[in-house]
């Protein structure tokens, strides 16, 4: 089959997109909470080619290069300025030999940029530095051949539109998705809404919301950009349990944790028990997608199972969904007629 673009998949459906690999490599040991800088590239390349292709056969359509926070500033912060084009490069190259395995389609490759955390509306400096490290990690995804940018988890308007600005300047297709913070606003004053609909009037192909806030606290403002925004919208929240009193994981209390953390909240290493299960991560995918979401999936926190259960709501048979949950023969659960009767009566006792 002849490789589909982005706009494309989106005209013909929906477009599933596994993200999330800076917790689950941290998970897997490959990476160090605290810096969050995507070594892996470098240090570990097989273990991220297999969290790749984990994600890309539980159901992603699009394998996303692990660039997030390796740019210029984050990398001058520990100190490895040396490895930034090399880190950004082998990223890209190992999404796209992972791309190229899927067995139905090749996957898109994704190159990824995101919030820089020096960005400060009143310093005009600041916006030429981050405008800088875009332009050179954007050049860096075109010379590799990707199939769009992501630019991701912007927390200010204007640096989402210096993002997609260069994005633009490069020829590239881009996708834009904001990260709202607590006080339910962009922090430059923009609603999500209304800097979805214009990040959509000047060029993005997918803009919409990523991270910071799970599905409940998410879908609320992915409702006000659906009816704000005309061509497609993204929705990919985190897995994890926020409330209207604690709307983002970085607030997150765990009333039922016994032990002195080491950080002032559970956020970031400590947010184990507030996870979502798949089924309601499920629900709220089937929510989304009843909408007019069209570019759909998961942030921080997310496995491949969770990305296989969102992609399976809304109708699609993933390459792994030979490993669905399948009960029948289950020794507790099951219904075979061979299974111990004795066990059986476990179901509520054990």
């Amino acid at each position: 089959m002849t490789k589909r673009s982005l706009e494309q998949r989106l005209e013909d459906g929906t477009v599933i997109v596994g993200e999330g690999y800076l917790f689950e490599l941290e998970r897997r040991g490959y990476l160090q909470a605290g810096t969050f800088v995507p070594e892996v590239a470098i240090e570990n390349p097989e273990a991220l080619k297999q969290t790749y292709r984990d994600y890309m056969l539980a159901g992603s359509d699009v394998v996303l290069a692990f660039t997030y926070n390796a740019h210029r500033e984050k990398m001058r912060i520990i100190g490895k300025e040396d490895l930034l084009e090399p880190l950004n490069r082998n990223a890209i190259r190992l999404a796209k030999e992972v791309a190229k395995e899927h067995p139905r389609e090749e996957a898109l490759v994704a190159g990824n940029i995101s919030n820089t955390n020096i960005f400060d509306p009143e310093d005009e400096n600041s916006k030429v530095q981050v405008r800088e490290m875009f332009r050179e990690m954007i050049s860096w995804c075109k010379e590799e051949g990707v199939d769009f940018v992501n630019g991701e988890t912007f927390y200010y308007h204007e640096e989402a539109l210096i993002a997609l600005e260069e994005i633009k300047r490069a020829g590239l297709p881009a996708v834009i998705t904001l990260g709202l913070m607590g006080e339910n606003i962009l922090r430059d004053g923009y609603t999500v809404e209304d800097s979805c609909a214009s990040l959509k009037g000047n060029g993005a192909l997918v803009a919409g919301m990523n991270c910071f806030r799970g599905p409940a606290t998410m879908q609320p403002y992915i409702e006000k950009i659906r009816n704000k925004v005309e061509g497609y919208v993204g929705a990919l929240p985190i897995p994890y349990r926020t409330t209207e009193e604690h709307p983002t994981f970085f607030n997150l209390p765990d009333g039922g944790c016994s032990c002195t953390l080491p950080t002032e909240t559970t956020f970031p290493t400590s947010l184990d028990p507030l996870y979502h299960n798949r089924y309601e991560l499920a629900e709220w995918a089937k929510e989304a997608h009843d909408i007019g979401v069209n570019y759909l999936g998961l942030c921080c926190g997310a496995s491949p199972a969770m990305i296989r259960a969102v992609a399976e709501a809304v109708g699609i048979e993933t390459v792994q969904s030979k490993y669905s949950p399948d009960m029948h023969k289950h020794f507790l659960f099951g219904e075979e007629e061979s299974l111990n009767e004795a066990n059986l009566t476990y179901r509520t006792k054990a």
